[in-house]
């Protein structure tokens, strides 16, 4: 006699990875049963890029791992059962269309992540995943080395495999609270030290705030410690009111958060001019100044950068930006062009969690199968998605990572 909170398979958060880990299951003839804290499902995915939902991304598979650094490998066998190609048939077969605006990032047609959540819970329904919102998981069940089952807070539901779906800790409000490493640290999991990432910067300098209204493009940031030099990148930087956000901030948060717990400041170097040099600035300022004696430092920094930074780059280097430029003495204008070159600007906090869109860190991966996602301490014991140490950068590469996480986790292969 088959007990009424008995399943198959018991799937832990109804975020991305979870919900298509159910639903493979459930296509393949499991009986499943999907738990979310929540009072509804995809609270996280709702918001994702804005609400527009950054899907995924048009890489090739091997360009795609190399983007997660040396850990990236990982989701080999992840990704070659369902890729972005696999992913965007997917969703096209459950009804959601898809496409690539800007030939990368591959959103929903609708720039809504509602159609794809609508699209997810209609074919959860299709498939017969039962789901139940309002219940956390407070314990699983394991007797020796194989996994039983769950408890939440005021039930038990048994079932041979469980899949951890949760996420990491980021956006604590959507209900992120790191449910999931408390629960495969219980059973003997190691988890990684976890920091904050994919999010704004906040930098000693007070001058960032009075440059708050331009996008500056293809800035390229260094970490200026030298036993961390080659960590760099480049991409679209906005300032704020008490820092530096945009694309290329968001990507380098993960590899300065954790810095930020060694180190009480991190100071990074800033190339504000599209990868000019000291000589190409020269040159390019040279040009600008043919029979033009009379320009100002401000009328000649406003050919490189935005009138405010181009006014605070002028204050640093002690110049006033309405003075002659020809009349700005020799080493003042050395000290302009260095900086021009390589902007000096000091890390020193961010907000924690709190703004956090992707945690760094989490579940070993030195103790998960990656052909299967499946523990190598308990039987039946599942991972996928943010809950596992794997983290990539900003363009579909954490939400396609979960898909495809959840997609082979849902096959429950030994």
């Amino acid at each position: 006699m088959i007990k009424k909170n008995s399943f198959d398979l018991i799937v832990i958060g109804a975020g991305a990875a979870g919900i298509i880990a159910a639903i493979v299951a459930a296509r393949e003839g499991k009986k499943v049963l999907l738990l979310e804290k929540l009072s509804q499902i995809a609270a996280k995915l709702k918001a994702t890029g804005g609400g527009r939902c950054n899907l995924t991304n048009t890489l090739s598979n091997e360009e795609f791992m190399a983007r997660f650094g040396r850990d990236g490998r990982f989701m080999q066998d992840a990704l070659q059962t369902f890729d972005h190609q696999k992913l965007t048939a997917f969703l096209k077969e459950i009804g959601i269309q898809t496409h690539a605006p800007d030939g990368f990032r591959i959103f929903p047609t609708s720039h809504s992540s509602t159609t794809i959540i609508e699209g997810l819970q209609k074919e959860m329904q299709k498939v017969g995943v039962e789901v139940q919102c309002n219940q956390k998981v407070s314990r699983l069940l394991s007797t020796g080395k194989h996994i039983d089952g769950v408890r939440t807070q005021n039930e038990t539901f048994l079932a041979p495999n469980v899949i951890i779906a949760t996420g990491g800790l980021g956006y604590p409000v959507l209900g992120a609270e790191g449910d999931g490493y408390n629960l495969a640290s219980e059973l003997g999991h190691k988890v990684t030290e976890l920091s904050p990432a994919m999010m704004p910067l906040k930098t000693k300098e007070e001058w960032v705030k009075n440059c708050r209204a331009d996008t500056i493009a293809q800035v390229e940031l260094r970490v200026a410690i030298k036993k961390h030099k080659k960590l760099r990148a480049k991409g679209d930087l906005i300032f704020t009111n008490s820092g530096i956000r945009g694309p290329v901030v968001l990507d380098f948060a993960r590899e300065i958060t954790p810095l930020l717990k060694k180190y009480a400041e991190v100071p990074l170097l800033l190339n504000l001019t599209k990868g000019k040099n000291e000589e190409q600035i020269r040159e390019h300022f040279k040009k600008k100044m043919q029979n033009r004696d009379k320009t100002t430092v401000l009328e000649l920094l406003t050919t490189l950068l935005p009138e405010a930074l181009s006014r605070e780059l002028s204050k640093l280097a002690k110049i006033d930006p309405d003075e002659k430029y020809k009349k700005v003495e020799g080493k003042k204008r050395d000290k302009l062009i260095s900086l021009l070159a390589w902007t000096p600007l000091t890390i020193n906090g961010h907000d924690g969690f709190r703004l956090a869109m992707i945690t760094r860190g989490g579940i070993s991966l030195k103790e998960i199968n990656p052909k299967t996602m499946q523990s190598k301490l308990i039987d039946g014991l599942y991972f996928c998605g943010e809950v596992m140490n794997l983290d990539g950068p900003c363009g579909g590469y954490n939400l396609q990572w979960s898909f495809a996480s959840g997609y082979l986790a849902g096959k429950l292969k030994s």
